[in-house]
């Protein structure tokens, strides 16, 4: 006869917070607070954090980072791509922005490359 096991519940993740290799933290952190983000330095870590609403970024300097090799990504699902994309994209200097368009899968889509390479794309429902 087979003995019986306890299985435990499968823990729940509760979040994620992507890490961004950043070549300068102080010029990250000044750059995500342009996008919106609230950002602190993580005290004597040499870490930052970037929060907006649910979302926490953390940016870790990595000073020979090349951002052309940058393999950082994250994807935002938002309310409104549109919208998005021209807040970031108006007041918002360095790095790039792919204006959003529609996609197959159901989503409009637009992105931000930060100075680093660290990409953000961010989408939101087709109605």
């Amino acid at each position: 006869m087979a003995a019986l096991r306890y299985v435990a519940a499968m823990p729940r993740f509760a979040a994620i917070a992507p890490v961004f290799a950043v070549r300068d933290l102080d010029a990250a952190l000044v750059h995500y607070g342009r996008l919106g983000f609230v950002t602190e330095p993580y005290p004597g870590a040499g870490y930052g954090i970037a929060r907006r609403g649910d979302v926490v970024l953390h940016l870790v300097p990595i000073p020979d980072l090349d951002p052309l090799t940058s393999t950082s990504r994250a994807y935002l699902y938002v309310d409104d791509a549109d919208a998005l994309h021209a807040e970031w994209s108006m007041g918002v200097h360095g790095g790039s922005f792919v204006e959003p368009a529609d996609t197959a899968h159901g989503f409009r889509e637009g992105a931000h490359i930060d100075t680093d390479g660290n990409l953000l794309r961010y989408g939101s429902p087709l109605s």
